[in-house]
């Protein structure tokens, strides 16, 4: 009789301990998937990038407070600033040059700001672009705090690009940088827009791959958890996150496309890439860079960088 109360009562405690793990195990992805996809003001909090282990447990409890992002300077040369009216009221920059053969558009990274962007667009000024630099929200000088990774943020790439069509601008390229690259992405796939071409530089593949890489970054097991924060993130922010996936929306891309990927990379795989590049249904152009990790490569290869994007935005041009 012992014995079978003693059972009785382990069993029980078993079940109690299940249903408090999953209900903690959802609490914490509950807080991590709002840490990710929204920013915090003042800055409290560094990010974890540098594996310290006591660092890195407490934020599993906590989640990493990103700081919103500021920008840090201007353009050099005259430009106008410009607010659009979207699914949120971003800012944006707009240097205009005298006989410009077209427009490039520009889109910042993952917890960066457009002024991050600016020696990019010196390059292009240098190859005779207009170009056009833009916050996304939740960044800069754009409203609110809140960010979705690219899903939102595709239909600003969306009202960016006609804002300089509405210029009479008919030579339009698209420039992306990590989150700003997926942006792109998924605005062509969602329809298409009459571009000329796209540079996208390390998009992921999909979004559990970049939130099971955030939680490699920080030395954590990411199962599963990471299951849980894409699920968790979608909710919050009103979408479905386990079908924001870059690697399905390449498969409506048929524009000129330059992609461009750093062979070490810790935050996007190879393998994330490689998928990407053959769902790609148009002309396209892969371009790897041995020694570039998660990084603007025109710092670290810039003659190559300027020389592969001068290629293709040439080869655009001519056969235009």
């Amino acid at each position: 009789m012992l014995i079978h109360f003693t059972k009785r009562r382990l069993v029980r405690f078993s079940i109690w301990l299940i249903v408090f793990g999953f209900v903690l195990s959802n609490l914490l992805a509950i807080i991590h998937s709002y840490r990710f996809t929204h920013f915090e003001e003042p800055a409290i909090n560094k990010k974890i990038n540098n594996g310290e282990s006591s660092v890195a447990w407490k934020s599993l409890f906590t989640g990493v407070r990103n700081p919103r992002p500021v920008n840090s300077k201007t353009p050099s040369v005259q430009f106008e600033t410009v607010v659009l009216q979207s699914n949120r009221t971003i800012e944006c920059w707009y240097v205009k040059q005298t006989n410009a053969i077209g427009t490039i558009i520009l889109f910042h990274g993952y917890a960066t700001e457009k002024s991050s962007l600016l020696d990019h667009a010196e390059i292009f000024q240098q190859f005779g672009y207009n170009t056009l630099l833009v916050d996304f929200m939740g960044s800069g000088n754009s409203e609110g705090n809140q960010t979705t990774i690219g899903f939102k943020e595709a239909m600003q790439v969306r009202t960016a690009f006609e804002y300089i069509q509405k210029q009479g601008e008919q030579t339009i390229y698209l420039f992306g940088v990590s989150m700003g690259a997926v942006a792109i992405m998924k605005a062509m796939a969602d329809d298409p827009m009459n571009v000329n071409g796209i540079i996208i530089e390390c998009p992921f593949g999909t979004m559990y791959q970049t939130v099971q890489a955030r939680f490699r970054l920080m030395k954590l097991p990411s199962f599963p958890f990471a299951s849980m924060i894409v699920f968790w993130g979608g909710v919050q922010n009103g979408f479905w996150a386990f079908g924001h996936n870059p690697v399905s929306y390449a498969s409506k891309i048929n524009c000129p496309t330059l992609l461009l990927y750093g062979a070490k990379d810790d935050r996007v795989s190879r393998q994330e890439t490689q998928s990407i590049f053959t769902n790609l249904t148009g002309e396209k152009f892969l371009k790897i860079y041995p020694e570039a990790g998660h990084e603007r490569y025109l710092l670290k290869y810039h003659d190559a960088w300027m020389n592969d994007v001068r290629q293709f935005l040439n080869r655009k041009s001519n056969q235009n």
